[in-house]
């Protein structure tokens, strides 16, 4: 119940488009704000992290529902999806690594 008064409180006190981080990395908590046609709602936003901890995409997925959810989680099991992906890859041009990355990582 501690999740669902902090979300509560979330969606009474929060700044319209906050993101509140959660602690399941690359997933935040997003406040919209009302609308004519519904009041304010949150949404979760997905977002995967590099390694560096920075969002991967500038926007995120926004889910605001278990059906928007399963819908994903079928896209992204599909087996088509992984031969899609694969076939786009084959025939990209190999991306330089981003502003402020390191190509070589040394673990420590």
């Amino acid at each position: 119940m501690e999740l669902i008064e902090s979300l509560k409180t979330f969606l009474e006190n929060g700044e319209d488009w906050e993101r509140k981080i959660t602690s399941v990395r690359g997933v935040t908590i997003l406040k919209l704000p009302q609308t004519k046609t519904r009041p304010a709602s949150l949404a979760v936003e997905i977002n995967p992290l590099t390694e560096k901890g920075t969002p991967m995409k500038k926007k995120g997925v926004m889910i605001m529902g278990s059906g928007e959810l399963d819908a994903f989680r079928e896209i992204f099991n599909s087996e088509k999806m992984d031969v899609l992906i694969t076939s786009i890859e084959a025939i990209s041009p190999s991306r330089k690594a981003a502003k402020g990355e390191k190509e070589d990582i040394l673990q420590v």
